[in-house]
């Protein structure tokens, strides 16, 4: 009922509409390609069916398929000064382009919910099961590689153009790192800076659904490598964010522990 590999060549072709010259489109084609394979990891660690395998699959192929226009049409990945990417994207399936990538119409409803809540705060309730753990395995797979792009991408692609030095220079605001240390959660309208926007992404370890996720950052030492990548030349800085890489990394060693006892 999915064909997979038709879906990824007509991605390949619907990109082709964009710049490739554009690091923005170009970060956001090869994000969608390694969160395509990593939702398929974790399906297959879940033990989940082909069909669930290949649907989760379709799911990470589809879940930023709005980027493509938002970048085109404003510039920026940021949703608060465009578009919110996942309604828009799912706005663009229903009016038709879905079919492009899958002919029937029997899974658009767990499609649709999963990407419209792949990059909410929370996933709704009142959800089924089988919708529910789609929003789950495409929430975590995003996630594992937006701390990838974070290594492996430049700050100004990854930070909607924020300079090296801009970033290095930036302080953390005192309330983002009270909220970090002590909720493990931040509330995203209270960010004021570079730095702050970096506490939030240091705070999805909080929120992972399955525990191969924390396993890949943990092997991978992603909270670490992006915090030396910032290169912060504030002395209060430093130390307020050696303390929330201390507690982020005994936040997963307990999860996994718990889960290996």
């Amino acid at each position: 009922m999915i064909d997979i590999e038709k879906a990824k060549k007509e991605f390949k072709n619907y990109v082709k509409n964009y710049d490739p010259e554009d690091i923005q489109i170009s970060l956001k084609i090869r994000h969608i390609n390694r969160v395509t394979e990593v939702a398929k990891k974790i399906a297959n660690n879940l033990n989940l069916s082909k069909e669930d395998v290949e649907l989760a699959e379709l799911i990470a192929l589809l879940h930023d398929i709005g980027r493509f226009e938002q970048v085109k049409i404003y510039h920026t990945f940021s949703d608060s000064k465009s578009i919110n990417h996942a309604r828009f994207g799912v706005e663009l399936l229903k009016e038709g382009l879905i079919r492009k990538f899958i002919e029937t119409d029997k899974y658009d409803d767990i499609i649709f919910n999963a990407i419209l809540n792949h990059n909410k705060d929370k996933i709704e309730k009142n959800l089924d099961k089988r919708t529910n753990l789609h929003c789950k395995i495409i929430r975590d797979a995003d996630k594992i590689d937006i701390y990838n792009v974070l290594i492996t991408d430049s700050i100004e692609a990854a930070y909607n153009g924020c300079s090296v030095e801009r970033m290095s220079n930036s302080n953390l605001t005192p309330e983002i790192y009270r909220q970090f240390m002590e909720n493990k959660n931040i509330i995203y309208k209270d960010r004021k800076t570079d730095a702050d926007i970096v506490v939030g992404h240091l705070c999805y370890v909080f929120d992972f659904n399955f525990n191969l996720g924390l396993e890949i950052i943990k092997n991978k030492r992603y909270i670490e490598r992006i915090i030396k990548k910032m290169n912060f030349k504030n002395e209060d800085t430093i130390i307020k964010f050696k303390k929330m890489q201390k507690v982020a990394n005994e936040y997963i060693n307990a999860r996994l522990n718990t889960v290996n006892a």
